[in-house]
């Protein structure tokens, strides 16, 4: 059995309060395509801090690649949960994308032949090649999205994490932004933080429900059980009648 992409052994973490995480055991193996799910304030993003060595756990072990994952982040390709950057800030599209070559380029801002090609490969699988002179203040919210895929992508990466990746866009855009991740999936990792385990249940081959701890799922075994256990809530279903 191949070793795991990303393993967290006994990981506990806190921002010197509660535990955020406790005792969380996971493992990812390669080319796996896992949802996580859960609350708010459940430890999502802190998870994925760690597996992006943002954040270091005072108890357990992180590894990525086999390697602590500060080690391993330019073999990463991370897509934030909200921009940390101002919409109206000057900057275009293949501008955005070339960020995500900085680490494996030259100097700052000096990028080479091969990052400039890399940057329009990427805008070209997110089907954003068109728009690649407009300023990201021009763009919707589903273009936006597609330019921070293709940023991460840049980097030709070995495992895609994507942070809440369709929050505020609409359901066609969601479905376009999934569609292109499942094909992503046949060359690369990905790990996926989303509210919707409904949605994403048509995608993913896991379902990791974390509440603190995470609970592994096969897409197959989430029902109403698992739901009330993770959410402290029954499901409840919303008829639509037009």
């Amino acid at each position: 059995m191949n070793a795991p992409v990303v393993s967290l052994q006994d990981v506990s973490f806190s921002y010197g309060g509660p535990l955020v995480l406790d005792g969380v055991h996971l493992e990812i193996a390669e080319h796996e395509f896992i949802g996580i799910v859960g609350p708010n304030a459940g430890g999502k993003s802190t998870l994925l801090k760690l597996m992006l060595g943002l954040l270091e756990p005072p108890k357990g072990k992180v590894r990525v690649l086999g390697k602590p994952p500060e080690q391993s982040r330019r073999q990463i390709g991370y897509v934030p949960q909200y921009p940390q950057f101002s919409r109206d800030f000057p900057i275009t599209v293949e501008q955005t994308v070339l960020m995500g070559r900085l680490g494996t380029s030259g100097l700052f801002g000096n990028y080479r032949r091969r990052d400039r090609e890399a940057a329009r490969q990427a805008m070209a699988e997110t089907e954003v090649l068109n728009l690649a002179a407009r300023q990201l203040c021009t763009l919707s919210g589903g273009q936006l999205q597609r330019v921070l895929v293709a940023r991460a992508l840049a980097c030709d990466p070995r495992i895609l994490i994507l942070d809440e990746p369709t929050a505020n866009i609409d359901m066609r855009i969601e479905t376009e932004i999934f569609d292109l991740l499942k094909r992503f999936n046949e060359r690369m990792t990905i790990v996926v933080v989303s509210p919707d385990v409904g949605f994403i249940s048509g995608y993913v081959n896991r379902v990791a429900c974390l509440n603190r701890t995470p609970i592994c799922h096969s897409t197959a075994s989430i029902d109403g059980d698992a739901i009330h256990a993770l959410y402290d809530a029954d499901v409840r279903m919303v008829e639509h009648r037009h």
